[in-house]
């Protein structure tokens, strides 16, 4: 069946590609995106906190005692990390730019409008 313009199964792929798109720009985030969203967020504000605070020692923290055989453990402070280099910013200094509400908030903004596979 011969569409004007154009063999059927070119013009499929075309509104393919364009249902794709908009699928892109108006369908809700990816789940896993908005974790690490709010994740980010809250690390941000832990690092705010101050070294004399539980929380801020839990994040930074070492386990203590004997570890069990295998690889170590990832702490948190480590997935953290990790995130940062998937989109590119994993050398930075991320605690010093968490003092600065405006820089971080603006960093992970970035990180979730990012498109990361």
């Amino acid at each position: 069946m011969p569409v004007e313009g154009g063999t059927f199964t070119s013009n499929f792929n075309i509104v393919v590609g364009l249902v794709e798109e908009l699928n892109d720009l108006y369908c809700s985030p990816n789940i896993v995106r908005v974790i690490k969203l709010r994740i980010m967020r809250w690390t941000g504000h832990v690092a705010r906190m101050g070294e004399e605070r539980d929380v801020y020692r839990d994040l930074m923290g070492k386990p203590e005692g004997r570890r069990p055989m295998g690889r170590p453990r990832r702490r948190w402070v480590d997935n953290i990390r990790l995130d940062l280099r998937e989109v590119g910013c994993g050398y930075m200094d991320w605690i010093g730019l968490a003092q600065d509400r405006d820089s971080w908030r603006t960093l992970v903004s970035v990180i979730m409008n990012l498109r990361v596979p």
